[in-house]
């Protein structure tokens, strides 16, 4: 497994920038080494907002359900509840997140994405939370944080359609809250985060600290419920039926077994 975290700092903005080629597929490993990077913005009292980037053509193409071992072994919802525990970690912080978005931002790597504060997206972006198209529940508290971000209604529809939501769309749902051409798109994040940082650093923790006051016990109650439910949904032929046609590039033949 290729995969690379890097960390820099300037002006007040703490970056992190992932790579995990060739899809950013999430997978506990590199949810880990986000949360430590995370944790280490959070203890610098030079750092004000931190930035999210990935590599690549893709934000996140969400977990590889089909090509990782840890994941379709029999035993494979351990790697998920691992996976769920890192993002706690990350939901845990005190700090403000702005997340750059480009290409497949799918599954939990909308929950990644969402995870962030705030979210600029290029005209590559593409956000789904296509679990029913596997056969599967949401999860990455997902069924919390996307109803409070867009609504209950908007929220529903994500889930039960599978859309794959276009940034001009997203930006009128309130999924990202601002939009940036593909050559910029870093750049602009960056002027996006200085905004935050140019702030005063106690006000700017009190305030993030108000309004998610209830975020963690939140996420974590609705990570449990979500991972309940997937474990069981796993072992349904439908789950193995939607995660090979998804895989294969074909329409899935559901027969609700």
């Amino acid at each position: 497994m290729t995969l690379q975290v890097e960390t820099t700092r300037a002006a007040h903005i703490g970056e992190i920038r992932f790579s995990k080629p060739p899809f950013n597929y999430a997978c506990p490993a590199l949810l880990s080494e986000i949360a430590d990077a995370v944790d280490a913005f959070d203890a610098d009292t030079n750092v004000r907002v931190i930035l999210l980037s990935s590599e690549g053509k893709n934000f996140c193409a969400g977990a590889d359900l089909a090509g990782d071992e840890n994941i379709t072994k029999s035993d494979g919802m351990d790697s998920i509840a691992q996976l769920y525990a890192q993002a706690t970690r990350l939901f845990s912080r005190k700090k403000p997140v702005v997340a750059a978005i480009q290409g497949g931002a799918i599954g939990a790597g909308l929950g990644l994405a969402v995870a962030a504060d705030f979210r600029i997206a290029s005209p590559s972006a593409r956000l789904s939370a296509n679990f029913v198209r596997l056969g599967f529940h949401p999860g990455f508290a997902l069924t919390y944080t996307l109803a409070r971000l867009v609504g209950h209604q908007h929220a529903q529809w994500m889930f039960l359609s599978g859309e794959r939501v276009k940034p001009e769309r997203a930006l009128s749902l309130g999924l990202v809250d601002r939009l940036a051409a593909e050559e910029t798109l870093l750049s602009e994040a960056r002027s996006m985060a200085a905004e935050i940082a140019e702030n005063a650093p106690l006000a700017l923790l009190d305030v993030r600290a108000t309004m998610t006051s209830d975020l963690v016990s939140s996420v974590v109650a609705a990570m449990k419920y979500e991972h309940a439910e997937q474990s069981r949904l796993k072992k349904t032929a439908d789950y193995a039926e939607g995660v090979a046609s998804v895989f294969e590039r074909r329409a899935a033949n559901f027969t609700s077994k």
